[in-house]
């Protein structure tokens, strides 16, 4: 077994183990606090499930990377593999029990998107892929959507933790894409939106400053499904999540076109 194949079936473990633990606790009293600004929630569960999966990790790859969101890992620029971690993607949504969040593992080898898994627990969707060999969802080999035209898509988006003071909001797009397709979703969760592309459930997305985590796994997943990823310009996606788009490839550069004239 390669050491990538390894590397795949370590995060899905991970992913499942913290995914159980969100489990348990949705619906349940905790500890929430803001961070950056007064929408932007972490709560005790981000913070236990971060543990869980940096801990293990210590003890299975001591000699790994790992960016965790919450702070939690040790991120090295020398090290070959890189895992970098959302123990919990929808924080907001967790925190008033609104069903949509996830684990999200990305693991990079020698700076290469190479492992993503991005697990729900609720629907214990077990979204994966591994560098040149394709994507699955639960073990079933998956496919973006095979819509041509934007008019026809169904899209998802975002918008960032300081929306309320930024200048670059998003909000611009968001009102253009409005009025060019088919309809538009805003579910908090860009792992499972990311995802949902791969599975041809949305035909494309597009967000701005995200982070590494929010879009380490998803990026893959998509890639590895079919489907194209870009910044906003069309350019490779970039590693940091500052800005990217993704599509089932066919509606992409027309996505790229109406991001531009808005």
């Amino acid at each position: 077994m390669s050491e990538e194949q390894d590397t795949l079936e370590l995060a899905q473990r991970l992913a499942r183990e913290a995914g159980a633990l969100l489990r348990e606790r949705y619906e349940t009293s905790f500890e929430v606090r803001t961070k950056s600004s007064s929408i932007d929630l972490v709560t005790e569960v981000d913070h236990a499930c971060e543990a869980l999966i940096v801990e293990a990790l210590g003890r299975e790859r001591p000699g790994d990377a790992i960016l965790a969101e919450e702070g939690g890992g040790h991120d090295r620029a020398d090290a070959e593999w890189r895992w970098i971690v959302d123990p919990l993607d929808g924080t907001v949504n967790f925190a008033h029990g609104y069903p949509r969040f996830c684990v999200s593992i990305g693991v990079e080898h020698r700076g290469e998107r190479s492992v993503g898994v991005v697990y729900d627990p609720l629907l214990d969707e077990e979204y994966s892929a591994l560098r040149g060999g394709g994507a699955r969802l639960n073990g079933r080999a998956l496919r973006v959507s095979a819509r041509e035209r934007l008019d026809d898509a169904l899209l998802a988006t975002g918008f960032a933790y300081d929306v309320r003071r930024s200048t670059r909001d998003n909000i611009d797009h968001f009102a253009t894409m409005l009025k060019r397709a088919r309809a538009l979703r805003r579910d908090g969760s860009a792992a499972l939106d990311l995802c949902y592309v791969a599975a041809g459930r949305l035909d494309g997305y597009w967000e701005l400053r995200l982070h590494p985590w929010d879009v380490a796994a998803g990026l893959l997943i998509v890639r590895e499904a079919g489907g194209h990823t870009s910044d906003l310009a069309g350019g490779p996606a970039p590693r940091s999540g500052e800005a990217v788009v993704a599509s089932n490839g066919r509606i992409h550069a027309e996505m790229i076109q109406t991001l531009a004239a808005s």
